[in-house]
């Protein structure tokens, strides 16, 4: 049933903008902000709370895809793409983009020094994590173009994110921002077509927002829900390890005014050998396994799917959760529940390095003294399992894998039980479908014509499908944002703009508008907050956690050592980024230092709250 909100009758807008931006990552911060820069009145909206928008950008490795030599760069993306068909004009403009990026964070985004990840010297860190990604298709021809673009000579600390978050907030006159407040509806005239406007949920209120001049979709993907991951990729899940608040608003909104749909199947996973990440239903989002993990592809260890069969070579390195298969890279078969399975010496290897890079490996890790027995506790075939074992064995004993050509260097044959079975995911990164645009960041509708008044930017309905390029994403978010954010704002002939911001004289007292409904939610006044101390009790700061600033109280004894310590500020990501609140406090007084080990997978939190403490102690020896 079409449930496009008619604008046929009388409508009382709760308010009016020049532009209205629907979700607040990369992509809507930066149509935001250019579309402000023409001049417009924006209002920017999002599902997430205060403290978790920025969407996937929020969580990513903070790399943005560059080229230096568009032919060449063309051409690579073109084998990228591979049968997969893409407009011309869209792929030039993409591409003009990608070879623009250094001058780009220069020219619009205040960074003085962009950061070539080929040019510069890195940290082992970085280089693990970033080796395979520039280019992560060497064997192309024209790869030898491609760059990446970093804020500073670091990677996963938002800094990207908190980059084009301050572009907003330096334009809080022009940019309202309203957080925990999904769109629901576009608002389309049912006689012109022109989308006027968003029906949007705030304070539990449903209201009707005017946009006179332009909408921008650039809400992300639907990662996160399910029925559409089984409806348009086909897999029974994946496992989410950016954002949890892409839910395919975006597809019902665009599907009500008549948009086209593409790249709906394509999807990127991230994560250790070719996409996995630990099932561990105490978490809502998957752990990103960054640090090198040899371990779970050397030795007495392999992959098994649903039945107990393996499926995919346990030491290849994955491009972005995409296998090599019949001379091209496509995301392997995604199973219910895989596991990884291990013997005894596998578990005493995997012991002995101590600190690992998933904190709760063991304690999701089920045993049984024999194959069968794990078979059943996993919910795989005996037999299957069993015969599994037995040809590993056979393949390792003779150096060579002839299932999935593993290096049979990597193999040990499996000893005497006890045997262990940990669960595993298929690690979804972000999806790719959305409505698809034209090279002006225009929403085209099932006969390839734009829908008036209506945009999009960013991973919603992204350009990139079939295989792809890390930080690809990224630079798209910052390229297509642009162009929807100036195209958003320019003055339309086809309707009549009301002046932004004032409500019509027909507005109802059931839609009428307060205060409340109507302030932003995101102003630039960091460092303005006051707080509390007494004797013994020092304040300190950092600006440099995933969601921005941490601010903490210490309070310290006669003998200056730490006592406690409070976290009074800070709007980190709702998992690790919170556990690293909330459990390095105890250990910094337990040692009376803060000198702790982070938390796995919160580097960036646990050194901001890190940074901010050993501020106070400062301020304290200088007898502030």
């Amino acid at each position: 049933m079409n449930q496009t909100i008619d604008t046929n009758k009388q409508r009382s807008w709760a308010a009016t903008y020049d532009v209205i931006v629907i979700g607040f990552g990369a992509a809507g911060a930066t149509a935001a902000r250019f579309a402000a820069d023409n001049g417009a009145k924006v209002l920017l909206t999002d599902a997430a709370p205060e403290g978790h928008e920025g969407g996937n950008t929020r969580y990513a490795g903070q790399v943005v895809l560059t080229g230096y030599d568009f032919d060449k760069m063309k051409h690579y993306f073109k084998q990228l793409f591979g049968p997969i068909k893409i407009d011309e004009k869209m792929l030039d403009t993409y591409v003009h983009g990608l070879t623009t990026i250094p001058d780009y964070f220069k020219r619009y985004l205040e960074i003085k020094n962009p950061v070539s990840y080929n040019k510069v010297h890195r940290d082992p860190d970085f280089e693990a994590f970033a080796n395979g990604l520039s280019p992560e298709y060497p064997e192309f021809e024209g790869s030898e173009t491609v760059d990446l673009t970093t804020v500073h000579d670091g990677y996963f600390d938002a800094s990207l994110w908190k980059t084009v978050r301050g572009q907003v907030t330096k334009r809080e006159n022009q940019i309202n921002v309203w957080l925990a407040s999904p769109a629901k509806h576009l608002i389309q005239n049912p006689e012109t077509g022109v989308v006027e406007g968003v029906q949007i949920q705030r304070h539990d209120q449903l209201v009707d927002i005017k946009a006179n001049n332009g909408v921008v979709m650039a809400m992300g993907g639907f990662e996160n829900n399910n029925d559409d991951i089984q409806n348009f990729i086909g897999v029974p899940k994946l496992k989410v390890i950016g954002t949890l608040y892409n839910k395919g608003d975006g597809l019902k909104m665009a599907q009500e005014v008549g948009a086209k749909l593409w790249h709906m199947n394509s999807f990127e996973g991230f994560g250790f050998n070719t996409g996995f990440t630990f099932e561990n239903t105490a978490e809502a989002r998957g752990k990103f396994i960054l640090s090198p993990w040899p371990d779970l592809s050397n030795g007495s260890i392999f992959v098994a799917a649903d039945d107990g069969s393996r499926y995919v070579r346990e030491d290849e390195n994955g491009r972005h959760g995409h296998a090599f298969q019949h001379g091209s890279w496509k995301n392997p078969t995604v199973y219910s529940h895989p596991h990884l399975i291990f013997d005894r010496e596998q578990y005493r290897q995997i012991k002995s390095r101590g600190k690992l890079p998933y904190d709760d490996f063991f304690k999701i890790t089920v045993k049984a003294n024999t194959i069968e027995e794990l078979a059943r506790k996993i919910k795989a075939n005996p037999k299957t399992l069993v015969q599994t074992v037995e040809r590993f064995n056979v393949f390792s004993e003779n150096g060579e894998d002839l299932t999935l050509n593993r290096s049979g260097d990597t193999m040990r044959a499996f000893g005497d039980g006890p045997y262990y079975a940990t669960p595993l995911a298929t690690a979804m990164l972000n999806t790719q479908g959305g409505a698809k645009r034209n090279e002006q960041a225009q929403v085209l509708d099932a006969f390839d014509q734009p829908i008036p008044h209506l945009y999009s930017a960013g991973e919603f309905g992204g350009i990139n499908a079939n295989q792809y390029n890390g930080g690809g994403n990224l630079a798209e978010c910052l390229i297509f944002g642009k162009i929807a954010g100036e195209n958003a704002a320019k003055p339309k002939d086809d309707t009549k703009n009301v002046e932004p911001n004032q409500e019509p004289d027909t507005m109802t007292s059931a839609s009428q508008s307060t205060d409340t409904t109507l302030a932003s939610d995101l102003t630039n006044d960091e460092g303005n907050e006051t707080f509390t101390t007494t004797d013994h009790q020092f304040i300190g700061e950092n600006d440099d956690g995933i969601g921005g600033e941490v601010v903490v109280r210490v309070t310290l004894d006669d003998d200056h050592q730490l006592t406690n310590v409070e976290v009074l500020k800070q709007s980190e990501s709702e998992d690790v980024g919170l556990k690293a609140m909330a459990d390095l406090p105890k250990e910094m007084v337990k040692k009376h230092t803060a000198d702790v080990d982070g938390v796995s997978g919160a580097s960036a939190s646990s050194n901001a709250l890190k940074a901010a403490v050993k501020n106070a102690l400062k301020k304290a020896k200088q007898g502030n």
